[in-house]
């Protein structure tokens, strides 16, 4: 396990970090309080220490809060709030500074911890000013009962505005983004992964594998049907995260790609797909229900994912960006711009990469 700085902090996290969702017995697919124990068991041994929880995971909190006990200092435990269930009162949630403070207390005391490494605003609510945000999570990091904080599930332009007016105002910025991300959605292209990238802001994913779909587990076996024929009923049937996963043509294509490129490197599709978000320098919160898929998981640092394998990658699942993306990578735009000397220039910040890349991919862009 190696480490990394998360976006524009000192703060050391593993290259992939754990995602806890599954510590809810009351779940179908959720674990129990001994499997939990043994999937964070071995998540600690590979060496990680970056773990992902919510407020409004259930037990979730309080399962991790015993975990983490022995060894809080070791561990950077990010966990969320906005969320609550329906029938509490009209302030019992959203992003505003009392559902904030009140969120807050709850989840350090489920945690057993005095304070919370990293505090995501999980969904803008669209309500909140975002000076009340981010001047009433600086209050909260002055007091030391959080560290850092960051954004999931907020538009590219809600996350540089904020982070733009806590820099002019010297209050505490967001150091990280948590985005739906993997092979199958790739609308973080569009924004919130150049954003993120200008903005030195850390990119961490939720549902790396789509639920499922990428460890190639609801495919039927060869000799039962044809490739990527869908399996029988399991958690993508279900109203929760069948609504994350389109199972179209696309996403039978793109798993059949990822299936081939286990087939050449020796490896499981989910190892795959895990290691395309590491070559995207993006940290995947992967979950699991036993500690033997959690080890399987842990085992994709074993693989190393070349070059033209990723490129494959890119383009089976490749996106249109849209305008103004599409129309400033067209040939005729970028030489426009640039007087013709356009592929005469080194860009070292990579602010041009973008464009670069859409030449460089087909079917999708006009690029040339």
């Amino acid at each position: 396990m190696r480490y990394k700085l998360l976006g524009n902090s000192g703060l050391r996290v593993s290259e992939l970090g754990l995602g806890t969702m599954t510590f809810m017995d009351d779940l179908s697919w959720g674990t129990t309080r001994e499997q939990s124990w043994q999937i964070f068991d071995a998540f600690a041994e590979a060496g990680g220490n970056f773990i992902d929880t919510s407020n409004s995971y259930g037990t979730s909190e309080r399962y991790l809060g015993e975990l983490i006990k022995a060894e809080r200092d070791r561990f950077v435990v990010a966990t969320k709030y906005t969320g609550s269930a329906r029938g509490e009162h009209v302030n019992g949630s959203g992003n505003h500074r009392k559902s904030l403070v009140a969120s807050v207390e709850s989840s350090i005391r489920r945690l057993q911890t005095d304070h919370l490494d990293l505090l995501w605003l999980n969904a803008w609510d669209f309500m909140t000013p975002v000076e009340e945000i981010m001047r009433a999570l600086d209050d909260l990091v002055r007091l030391g009962k959080v560290l850092y904080v960051g954004a999931s599930n907020a538009p590219a332009w809600f996350v540089a505005a904020a982070s733009t007016l806590a820099a002019a105002r010297g209050w505490t910025r967001f150091i990280a983004v948590e985005v739906l991300y993997n092979l199958l959605e790739r609308d973080g292209d569009r924004e919130l992964l150049p954003m993120a990238r200008t903005l030195d802001i850390g990119v961490t994913a939720w549902t790396p594998l789509a639920s499922g779909w990428l460890t190639g587990k609801y495919r039927k076996p060869p000799d039962e049907a044809p490739a990527g024929t869908p399996a029988p009923a399991g958690r993508l049937d279900g109203p929760g995260a069948s609504r994350f996963v389109r199972r179209d043509e696309r996403a039978v294509a793109i798993l059949d790609e990822v299936v081939r490129v286990a087939g050449e490197l020796g490896c499981s599709p989910a190892q795959v797909a895990l290691n395309w978000l590491r070559y995207k320098d993006v940290i995947p919160f992967f979950g699991a229900r036993t500690a033997e898929q959690a080890g399987e998981n842990l085992r994709c640092l074993e693989v190393t994912l070349p070059d033209e394998q990723a490129r494959r990658l890119d383009q089976v699942s490749d996106i249109a960006l849209g305008y103004p993306h599409d129309f400033l990578a067209s040939g005729m735009v970028k030489q426009h711009i640039h007087g013709g000397w356009f592929g005469d220039i080194d860009d070292h910040r990579g602010a041009t990469d973008l464009i670069r890349s859409r030449s460089a991919v087909g079917g999708r862009s006009r690029a040339s």
